[in-house]
């Protein structure tokens, strides 16, 4: 089996505000239903399995986009939303942080004892897979985590993170049931950090002499070993810079959104009366779950849409949170009855903004985007975890023009 990815992040400590939390549930839940109807459980599954795709998840969601605490937050959130209808979704989420990760096995026993799948497989797949990544990779994180994603026809996908001891980092691991071969001969398509020498892989095909008792022990070097994996370190910085996003793709969905009319486009009529800064957000809710594995080489891009918890790039702005779930809570409900126009009008903003792209230049300041969100915070309800945004004095009141 290969690993489809790993992500190296900044240690970050604290819980996420109830008010986060439940909206995270509920948009989280929503973009996999739409996900399930346009593309299947197995497209879910890839998609968890990709730590570009997860990262940009988690920030679209209003996590702060480079943190730790998106694996555990959006894992959690899932497994709340997610296993309530996972009869009819056909997906279950196991496991969990602590002492919640030592559930798995249970969990897929009765899992498999309803769905008739092999349990006795699964448990063993979830196990061996946190084996090699705390024990045949030294390379100093211990796992704390363990989610084990399973879709009843079988396939299934790991997401899990460990700990470093000393360097104040996490690493999440990221494992897909498409990609066996072999769990104990080069399983992982990722492994990917910042450089630390040599580790010790007992993984690696020219490791196969030692897995047979032979004496020597092959030490691999890292950079080699990273090289054909999917990759993704994050830096410590906490706000989002230019060099944090593809301003091509910002500048263009900005414009897009905010300077022109939902009628000026035939394909987006069904969103007129949407307010620009709602439109923002759903056209960033619409890439991810429609945007080609490419596009999410930059997941702070994505925090654009519901800003972060700890106010970088800026406040969550929770009413225009709560109009995103709506629309795509409606275009769900209307789509299941047969109805599914608005859904549609969804995956034509996020074509209508990658045509704009491909001739637009961008001439713009990152900052002065993120100064405007900040001052125009509490018109849209903003909050994070050091409370509600305030209006700005008069003085300090902005509007610009991007473009």
């Amino acid at each position: 089996m290969k690993r489809s990815g790993t992500a190296d992040l900044p240690l970050h400590y604290g819980k996420v505000p109830p008010w986060l939390y439940e909206r995270m549930s509920v948009l989280g839940l929503s973009i996999v239903e739409v996900i399930l109807m346009d593309y299947g459980k197995d497209e879910v599954l890839r998609r968890l399995a990709d730590p570009f795709w997860f990262q940009s998840f988690g920030a679209v969601m209003g996590m702060d986009w480079h943190s730790s605490g998106i694996t555990t937050s959006v894992m959690g959130a899932l497994k709340r939303s997610v296993n309530p209808h996972s009869q009819s979704l056909g997906l279950y989420i196991c496991g969990g942080k602590g002492k919640f990760s030592r559930d798995t096995p249970s969990e897929l026993i009765q899992i498999a004892d309803k769905t008739g799948l092999n349990g006795t497989e699964l448990v063993k797949a979830s196990k061996l897979s946190a084996k090699v990544d705390n024990t045949a990779i030294h390379d100093g994180y211990q796992l704390y985590l363990h989610n084990f994603i399973l879709a009843d026809n079988g396939n299934w996908s790991v997401v899990q993170q460990g700990m470093h001891e000393s360097d104040g980092t996490a690493r999440r691991y990221h494992w897909h049931s498409g990609n066996i071969k072999s769990f104990v001969e080069e399983p992982h398509t990722g492994i990917n950090g910042v450089f630390r020498g040599q580790i010790l892989n007992l993984t690696a095909a020219e490791a196969s002499g030692n897995r047979k008792g032979i004496v020597e022990i092959s030490h691999t070097d890292s950079a080699q070993i990273m090289s054909d994996f999917s990759r993704l370190i994050l830096p410590n910085h906490h706000d989002v810079q230019a060099s944090d996003v593809d301003l091509k793709r910002l500048g263009a969905l900005l414009y897009v959104t905010r300077e022109q009319q939902p009628q000026n486009f035939e394909d987006l009529l069904m969103l007129e009366g949407v307010g620009p800064r709602t439109m923002q957000s759903l056209a960033l809710v619409s890439e991810v779950i429609h945007g080609a594995p490419s596009r999410f080489t930059d997941p702070a891009r994505f925090s654009f849409a519901h800003g972060g918890k700890d106010g970088h790039p800026f406040p969550v702005p929770v009413k225009v949170y709560d109009e995103s779930i709506n629309i795509l809570k409606k275009g769900i409900e209307k789509s299941k009855l047969g109805n599914a126009d608005k859904l549609k009008t969804l995956n034509k903003l996020h074509q209508v903004i990658t045509t704009a792209e491909k001739n637009f230049t961008p001439d713009f300041d990152i900052q002065q985007v993120i100064e405007e969100e900040r001052q125009n915070s509490w018109r849209f309800g903003g909050k994070t975890v050091f409370g509600d945004a305030q209006k700005p004095g008069a003085s300090q009141s902005i509007q610009l023009s991007l473009f």
